[in-house]
């Protein structure tokens, strides 16, 4: 066997062995009850975890490239989940309660992040998994502002750890306050972040909420596009900066700096909104996007060690806790100020 045969068979089996810690992780989501733990989540610590015992240097092509490019296929495929006249119908009702979440996250994050001296990717990183939608968009910002792979890693954990809290707590506590199905489903749709845990903790609280909750959380998630695009935006311009090019005056080209696999997701969401794409393959598609996020999050944990979170610290998971702490009790504001509750 040649050296170039051999090199292409170990990048394939690195490859292979990123889709088979996303299966074993997809068959384990399905043992543990009430959805408690995703896929995404038990993939990049079932990762992390693997990595301490087994990190050879030919694998380290394949995670790259699962991690960065089966990543963006994974975003693209997402749209076809997207209905932009769901989108119009749920978010007239939700769109002050979102705008004021959102200012809370990137606004009220970067003071936080003053405070516990992170780095701005890894504070965003997190700001917008606990704004938008967990660790897609984590994962959708992350290539748009060349975030390193153990900056996803500590900000996909940092969300999951609260995630595992609220799940529990949210419908006690909406129970508590008196909240209506439709008040409930707003909150909870509007401040929990991962999608699995909107889901467990709506329909923990009743059917009705459950099934507005998840329409939030898809609303939400078309928050997506201009988030990363203005991201894009400024990781050009920081990294002008940094590099010391010479500008001549001249600005970046917004243009350039689009990524093009959010014209792809853009595309299909479009396409799925007026019909284009029939429901039973939007679902694959939805489901094919879901499972190579999946694989993508066991490529990154695969690259990620034990040390690197010992290394990190317990900044992240504190910058984490209190902006997610400050979205719930911005959302539940907002909602008892328009009236809903």
């Amino acid at each position: 066997m040649g050296a170039k045969a051999k090199k292409n068979g170990l990048f394939i089996l690195g490859i292979a062995i990123c889709f088979a810690v996303a299966a074993l992780s997809v068959f384990l989501e399905e043992l543990i009850p009430g959805g408690l733990l995703g896929a995404s989540i038990i993939a990049l610590f079932l990762g992390t975890i693997i990595n301490t015992f087994f990190h050879p240097d030919w694998i380290k092509p394949a995670l790259k490239f699962t991690s960065k490019r089966i990543l963006k296929v994974a975003i693209i495929l997402l749209g076809a989940s997207l209905s932009i006249k769901t989108i119009m119908s749920v978010g007239k009702m939700t769109f002050f309660v979102m705008i004021f979440t959102f200012a809370m996250c990137f606004g009220g994050g970067y003071f936080v992040r003053k405070l516990f001296v992170l780095n701005w990717k890894l504070s965003n990183l997190i700001s917008a998994g606990t704004g938008i939608c967990g660790g897609s968009a984590i994962a959708a910002i992350a290539p748009a502002i060349d975030a390193e792979d153990k900056d996803i890693a500590f900000a996909m954990s940092s969300t999951f750890l609260f995630d595992m809290v609220m799940v529990a707590l949210y419908p006690l506590m909406g129970k508590a306050l008196g909240m209506t199905d439709i008040a409930y489903g707003i909150w909870a749709g509007t401040s929990v972040n991962d999608t699995a845990s909107v889901v467990a903790s709506g329909y923990a609280f009743s059917e009705i909420a459950g099934d507005f909750a998840t329409m939030v959380k898809l609303t939400r998630t078309i928050a997506i596009i201009p988030t990363v695009l203005v991201f894009a935006y400024i990781g050009a311009r920081l990294k002008q900066k940094e590099l010391k090019a010479a500008n001549n005056g001249q600005k970046v080209n917004i243009v350039k700096i689009i990524p093009w696999f959010i014209g792809g997701f853009l595309l299909l969401a479009v396409l799925n909104s007026v019909g284009f794409i029939p429901t039973t393959i939007s679902g694959v598609m939805k489901g094919a996007s879901k499972f190579l996020m999946v694989t993508a999050l066991a490529a990154i944990g695969l690259g990620t060690s034990l040390s690197d979170f010992k290394k990190a610290g317990l900044k992240p998971m504190f910058y984490g806790i209190t902006i997610d702490t400050l979205v719930t009790l911005t959302a539940l504001c907002v909602i008892w100020f328009m009236g809903l509750m």
